[in-house]
């Protein structure tokens, strides 16, 4: 049984390889496969780590059927063909949990990094910008007290929200499908509609999922509608904000900032306009590194293909009807 490895892993996961006797391969030059690389490294290999950001579409999975496992090393699978991969009876794992706190902690950090326009005027110095200034000029504003809005209250916006109600006593709203009792009790969080959600929130977090409904959830109709005076945080995944949208909001004033972790599309080009904004700060995807996300991950990501090609169930999997199939 061997392995193909499509980017450099951390140790802990080469390890557990290693310690289960699985033989692999991996990619270390600095560029991502084309997909027919991709296909030809995985047509003589038994399972699939992936670390990269090429899309595990139809094509690649009826080249590559042999495989027993696609053990991701990230929590989302928006880039997997998950009906195909199911069809042919191939389980897809993921990592989920082990990045909520270093997701939460980015989050938090644009949270304050636009409120007090700290990029922008990190660059000020660099350009030989920091002189005389006016006690009126480029003020940003205190969070404390602030209505913290999460689009997605799940583990990573738990760990967020509980962050910003111990530093900066924000009260909590959230737009979920189902309550987190767990949010609501500990922290007083609100579920509200999407429309409140929107609306009232003067710090608006997204923490979703990729999915039909969430692709350009946040556009021109939304911020229109949103404070003149909010910010919009994502966190989740770049297409669930328009760009184009989110630039003319930001340049017209209908919110008063954004922070980004996640672009669309990823990179970023250089001569974005939102890179030179004031009231906004752009991270390179960031959300998960730390030594103790990246870790965790590995060791998750390795440890579903152990499993798999042991014949074992994953320890997190995205379609479980792979064993409902085995079992009829």
């Amino acid at each position: 049984m061997t392995v193909f490895i499509d980017r450099i892993i951390p140790q802990v996961g080469l390890d557990l390889l290693d310690e289960a006797g699985l033989a692999y391969e991996q990619h270390t030059e600095p560029r991502e496969l084309d997909l027919q690389e991709l296909i030809e490294r995985c047509q003589h290999h038994d399972a699939l780590l992936t670390a990269g950001s090429l899309p595990i579409n139809k094509d690649f999975i009826q080249a590559c059927k042999q495989l027993k496992v696609i053990s991701l090393l990230s929590v989302g699978y928006d880039r997997v063909d998950v009906q195909t991969a199911t069809k042919w009876k191939i389980p897809i794992g993921n990592t989920p949990d082990v990045l909520s706190e270093a997701t939460a902690d980015t989050a938090f950090l644009l949270m304050l990094a636009v409120s007090r326009k700290a990029l922008y005027l990190h660059k000020k110095i660099v350009k030989g910008e920091w002189g005389f200034s006016q006690p009126t000029d480029d003020l940003g504003f205190s969070l404390q007290g602030k209505t913290l809005g999460v689009f997605g209250l799940g583990n990573i916006g738990y760990v967020l929200a509980k962050k910003a109600k111990a530093a900066f006593d924000m009260p909590i709203i959230y737009h979920n499908r189902s309550h987190n009792e767990q949010a609501e009790q500990t922290l007083g969080a609100q579920k509200v509609s999407f429309d409140d959600l929107v609306q009232r929130s003067d710090v608006l977090v997204a923490f979703s999922s990729l999915t039909p409904e969430t692709k350009d959830k946040f556009n021109k109709e939304i911020f229109t509608k949103m404070k003149p005076s909010a910010i919009f945080i994502n966190a989740s995944r770049g297409a669930v904000h328009n760009e184009t949208d989110l630039i003319e909001a930001l340049e017209k004033g209908m919110i008063w900032g954004a922070g980004l972790d996640v672009t669309n599309p990823e990179p970023m080009q250089t001569d974005n306009p939102l890179l030179n904004m004031a009231n906004v700060a752009v991270f390179p995807h960031i959300g998960s590194n730390t030594i103790e996300a990246r870790n965790g991950m590995a060791s998750i990501a390795a440890r579903n293909v152990i499993a798999a090609l042991n014949e074992q169930p994953l320890l997190h999997i995205v379609n479980p009807e792979v064993y409902q199939q085995h079992q009829r």
